[in-house]
């Protein structure tokens, strides 16, 4: 008896015994110590030590909430931004044009700013400054924001400044001086692009813009919209690259609020720019000017980001000899050399024949009159300085490349 007893024991292993020792309940209360000597054992012997040991653990890293696309959010939530700029809100204010209206929409009306993001309604094409259902049929802008805006501007620039003040304003901006510069590429001047002139305000009078690509076609008019759209003024202009002064009576603290687009919207379908059968002219002409066309030595290669401010005064003066005018665009964006020809039409101004095969085929048309002399000239006279030694030395020599570029 005692033998089987011994091994019975020997045949539980120590680890268990303790497990089983330790998980035994605690004694009741109703137990010979209580009778005899009135002994009560502590609660903290009744209770279990450890009732939650969740709770005790180390706490584990918070997960983030999973993403959520802003289609999906509410628009309760965000805050309305409220701009007074008086001006419509467009992607591209250097690259639209307000005369040509288009003849669809690629995509449903969705505001690229973002849901109730913004008090302005999304067109398509831009977020008006006023209601668009008011607006006039001929798409002009309210002539109460065109005084507004005068206003502003004039408020904020103050007096002119003096020859000497410029100058020193323009040797700031040199590129051994500062390494502060705005590129402003094939976008050309693009809504958020506001923003950044106005972050580069807070810490410098004046900021340098190095203009490249397709808007270098027309300076004039990236002039004039930077200095709409900013209220600032150039005080330098050489080539592609600007100096723009932020005004006397600026105040970074009261800068505009300026709404920022997430987004890139499609752009609106606009007619053709080619047309089957040029004006004025039969099928079998049209295919043999196209051909003709292809044929005639190139006036020039355009390189891909360069500066294109001489591309109009080289066609101009071709025409006075030649009917046709072909400009080689290899290695450009197909809706890079269509924006060129699209500007070329205007400002020369000619007819589109062809792009086919990347070149830029335009023609001077049956009653081609020549620009009169000196005209072109003044396109230059409200941004050119006075004073010859107004230019900065070491952009000087990068304008001076960028402008040869233009073909290769």
């Amino acid at each position: 008896m005692f033998v089987t007893r011994l091994s019975r024991q020997k045949l539980i292993p120590r680890s268990l015994t303790r497990h089983l020792s330790s998980t035994s309940p605690p004694p009741p209360s109703s137990s010979k110590l209580h009778h005899l000597y009135s002994f009560t054992p502590p609660s903290s012997l009744l209770q279990n030590p450890n009732p939650n040991p969740k709770t005790l653990a180390p706490n584990k890293k918070k997960q983030k909430p999973p993403y959520r696309p802003p289609s999906s959010l509410d628009p309760t939530a965000t805050k309305t931004l409220r701009s007074n700029l008086p001006f419509d809100f467009r992607y591209s204010y250097t690259e639209s044009n307000e005369a040509v209206r288009p003849i669809g929409l690629r995509e449903p009306k969705y505001s690229p700013f973002g849901p109730g993001r913004l008090n302005r309604v999304w067109t398509g094409v831009c977020a008006p400054a006023v209601d668009p259902t008011v607006r006039s049929v001929d798409g002009k802008e309210d002539p109460k924001l065109e005084d507004k805006k005068r206003k502003m501007r004039e408020k904020i620039l103050g007096e002119p400044l003096t020859p000497p003040e410029r100058k020193i304003l323009v040797e700031k901006c040199q590129r051994n001086r500062t390494k502060r510069q705005i590129n402003l590429g094939r976008d050309g001047l693009t809504h958020n692009m506001l923003n950044d002139i106005h972050n580069n305000w807070k810490h410098a009078e004046a900021v340098r813009i190095k203009c490249l690509g397709v808007p270098t076609v027309d300076m004039k008019n990236v002039c004039t919209q930077l200095e709409d759209k900013t209220f600032g003024k150039i005080i330098h202009r050489h080539g592609g690259l600007l100096v723009l002064y932020r005004g006397r009576n600026y105040i970074p603290k009261k800068r505009p609020v300026i709404p920022l687009m997430l987004w890139r919207p499609h752009e609106p379908v606009y007619p053709r720019l080619i047309k089957t059968v040029i004006d004025g002219l039969s099928i079998e002409e049209t295919k043999e000017m196209r051909k003709k066309g292809l044929a005639v030595p190139a006036l020039t290669k355009l390189a891909k980001n360069g500066y294109y401010g001489s591309l109009v005064p080289m066609v101009r003066d071709a025409f006075l000899t030649d009917e046709l005018v072909r400009i080689d665009s290899q290695g450009l964006e197909r809706s890079d050399y269509k924006k060129i020809g699209c500007k070329l039409r205007d400002l020369v101004p000619c007819v589109l024949v062809t792009f086919e095969k990347e070149q830029i085929v335009v023609w001077r048309g049956k009653n081609y009159t020549p620009i009169e002399a000196g005209q072109f000239l003044s396109d230059r006279e409200s941004f050119d300085d006075p004073d010859s030694d107004l230019v900065c030395g070491a952009e000087e020599h990068d304008s001076l490349d960028g402008s040869n570029t233009i073909g290769q």
